[in-house]
């Protein structure tokens, strides 16, 4: 006898977390949505206005959540402004605003959707992620009231939040997170009072969450992390690319092998801004990821994943980043050195020109190190090792220490630095090392046309990021991204306290 319509979620809720049970490993869904965006305007449509369009980007995000669970999957991520977009006024966001409770409420929208009020789009997908069977994690905008009891109360007497929400098997709400960070543009969303450390278990592993701009700070990423001992950190994302480094899969892989926890990164897809670039990445690399510069669609990703990684054999051992660097008096070779911007970051270059040899360059107190030898020594095509140390950022400014080894755009010393997707030499090994301050690093490489390099490199115990067999397709930069936590400035919430 089949099991009545009222029992049938339940009771894939028990069989999907028997499943889980039995296994360390758990299927993980992303997906980049082509976000359908509202028109500009500085006044609030009427609220039907609004979630018409919100409706029709969950109309695309439904159609991937019922593929990734027809297809097995636990968990999907989806972007950060994955159902309205950007590009609005404090005004203009006013009516995409839901009222979100705390987790703590025990609630389920799919089943009590008016007990906090009209709330039409987390109903929708609370029942997305119960009628599926499949943790569902999505960015929508949160307001909570205030009044002048509460100094810091915005003149129009609400809190607007841009939020991560994720709803269970059933469709309860089990997190609520509000981004600490804001990106310089996100002037229509307020700062949390203070930074949230959100967490969530799961039979397949515990769970933290953050959003898009958080991965650079402290708070909240590293806390999750070191702190909260997560497993798995969901990371919905609107990330603008930037070459030669700092790609959406570049950096989200690199940040993954540099904290040894699984990253489920979802990004929008908009050419026009630079975004895409999504994927199920892990401490060992990526398990699954996508980069699309040239077409208008989305893309759903599936992969599995070790539920706990900390506790599979094949977790990265620890590793000392400055030891070899340090040990190192100085390479042999010539001193010359030049200065050249990536975006508005100086760094100190040094050109490539033998076909192999040993390098350094040095600027404040980081010394990277090469050691290389490639394939063939092309005359149309400039590398250069660089090292930057010093505060990067605008609105929030954050301290960075970077050693690359990196292709220029052209023969032209004055142009390296600058953004170049495509490159024709490959590189019979390599060895990169920096007398690093910190021991948070994250270590990644990019091939010829934007191409991560699973396998290909490993990063030994003390501090050398290291070629296995050669690259196999053309280099365009080899990184160590290096960050001093501790010499940030201060967040832009504490400066106007």
């Amino acid at each position: 006898m089949l099991p009545s319509q009222a029992l049938l979620p339940a009771v894939l809720f028990a069989l999907a977390a028997l499943r889980a049970l039995a296994s360390d490993t758990f299927l993980a869904a992303v997906y980049e949505h082509a976000v359908i965006l509202p028109h500009p305007t500085q006044e609030p449509v009427p609220a039907s206005d609004a979630l018409a369009l919100m409706n029709r980007n969950m109309d695309v995000l439904e159609g991937a959540i019922k593929e990734a669970a027809q297809q097995g999957a636990h968990i999907i991520v989806t972007p950060e402004d994955g159902i309205y977009g950007w590009q609005f006024t404090r005004e203009s966001i006013y009516p995409y605003l839901e009222d979100i409770p705390d987790p703590a409420v025990n609630w389920i929208p799919c089943t009590d959707p008016s007990r906090f009020g009209p709330t039409p789009v987390q109903e929708r997908l609370s029942c997305m992620a119960r009628n599926n069977s499949i943790y569902v994690v999505a960015n929508i905008g949160d307001k909570k009231p205030c009044d002048s009891s509460d100094p810091s109360c915005p003149r129009d007497g609400r809190y607007h939040y841009n939020t991560d929400v994720v709803f269970d098997t059933q469709g309860k709400l089990v997190a609520r997170y509000h981004k600490y960070n804001l990106f310089r543009s996100e002037t229509q969303f307020d700062y949390p009072k203070e930074p949230e450390a959100v967490t969530f278990e799961t039979p397949f592993g515990k769970f933290g969450i953050f959003t898009c701009f958080d991965i650079l700070f402290y708070e909240p990423a590293v806390v999750l992390v070191n702190k909260m001992q997560v497993d798995t950190v969901l990371f919905p994302t609107a990330w603008m690319n930037v070459l030669p480094f700092l790609t959406a899969i570049e950096f989200h892989s690199a940040w993954a092998m540099g904290m040894g926890v699984n990253l489920l990164s979802a990004n929008t897809h908009n050419t026009t801004m630079a975004m895409t670039g999504d994927g199920l990445f892990t401490p060992e690399g990526p398990a699954a990821y996508h980069y699309d510069s040239d077409t208008e669609e989305g893309r759903l990703l599936l992969a599995e994943l070790s539920a706990r990684p900390r506790l599979s054999p094949t977790y990265p051992p620890a590793v000392n980043w400055s030891s070899h660097a340090t040990s190192i008096e100085k390479f042999a070779g010539e001193n010359d050195t030049f200065s050249g911007a990536v975006r508005k970051d100086i760094f100190t270059f040094r050109e490539l020109r033998h076909k192999d040899g040993n390098y350094t360059v040095c600027q404040g107190d980081l010394c990277c190190h090469l050691v290389y030898q490639m394939s063939n020594k092309r005359r149309d095509e400039v590398y250069v090792l660089g090292a930057f140390d010093g505060l990067h950022g605008s609105l929030i400014k954050y301290h960075w220490q970077i050693c690359t080894l990196l292709k220029c755009p052209s023969t032209n010393l004055s142009t390296c630095g600058q953004p170049v997707e495509t490159a024709q030499t490959k590189f019979d090994m390599f060895s990169l090392s920096g007398t690093f301050g910190t021991s948070y690093v994250f270590p990644e490489v990019l091939y010829s046309g934007v191409q991560l390099a699973p396998g290909e490199f490993e990063v030994l115990h003390d501090g050398r990021l290291k070629s296995k067999h050669g690259t196999s397709k053309p280099l365009v930069t080899a990184t160590l991204f290096g960050r001093l936590y501790e010499k940030d400035q201060p967040h832009p919430l504490r400066i106007s306290l």
